[in-house]
């Protein structure tokens, strides 16, 4: 079975966040992640998971605003400066919650922009996040996103990721494959785990459509989670789904 972590975003949002911590060690959770933990202490935070005997299994690089319209900026050209300050900050979180890898969403293009500059800069910012991460011992990745979700997002397919990624050239870069937008793309997760293993280093999913607990869409997660066992994935997979009833009814998968 894989070694599975809870999406404290995601799961028992009936909960308020510093409880869903609880819960979730309850649950049979040994890790969590949040996408964004900058709203909060870092030392608060590193409390509740040596409290609960949790691992912080990732988190995101600062996304820019969100009342802006901001999903990323990793891709967007002119907030370079924007982009390495939010490395830096990063690089200290993980380092007060002992967490090993972040993630970074690379953004959606606005109407008009130039493509290639948007992928350029990707690239130029990755490496340099790389760079910083390999020097405080942390490994970057990089997530698809889908564009059904999120029209206009710079990288949507694992494979493109994947292409990036080794563009980079870092040892300490991998994939973040999320089987819900791969789904969503249309892609086989089951046969994309099998052909990304070895640039792959995070794992989240979710039923799809409808991103709710697995049995309520389409996608043979049994058959995924098999088969990163069969491959000898050792990384976390990550519970991101939205709960279609209260978060402990849902869990039927992880018994």
């Amino acid at each position: 079975m894989p070694r599975f972590a809870a999406n404290l975003g995601f799961l028992f949002p009936e909960l308020a966040f510093e409880a869903r911590f609880g819960a979730a060690a309850a649950a049979g959770f040994a890790a969590v992640e949040f996408a964004q933990p900058y709203a909060h202490d870092a030392r608060e935070l590193a409390e509740l998971l040596e409290a609960n005997g949790l691992a912080m299994a990732n988190f995101n690089l600062p996304m820019g605003e969100a009342a802006a319209g901001d999903f990323g900026i990793a891709g967007l050209p002119g907030r370079e400066a924007e982009f390495r300050e939010g490395v830096a900050r990063a690089i200290g979180y993980a380092q007060a919650l002992g967490c090993p890898r972040v993630n970074c969403i690379a953004g959606r293009l606005a109407a008009g922009a130039d493509p290639a500059a948007a992928r350029a800069t990707l690239l130029a910012n990755l490496r340099h996040a790389a760079a910083e991460f390999a020097r405080a011992g942390l490994t970057l990745l990089l997530e698809p996103i889908n564009t059904v979700d999120v029209p206009g997002f710079l990288v949507a397919r694992p494979g493109e990721g994947a292409a990036i990624l080794r563009e980079t050239g870092a040892d300490n870069a991998g994939l973040q494959y999320d089987i819900y937008h791969a789904a969503m793309m249309g892609e086989d997760p089951a046969e994309d785990l099998a052909r990304l293993l070895p640039v792959i280093r995070h794992v989240q999913f979710a039923d799809a459509p409808g991103r709710h607990e697995p049995g309520t869409g389409r996608v043979a997660l049994g058959e995924c989670f098999a088969r990163l066992d069969a491959l000898g994935y050792e990384g976390w997979t990550a519970a991101e789904y939205r709960p279609s009833r209260p978060t402990g009814q849902t869990l039927g998968w992880l018994a």
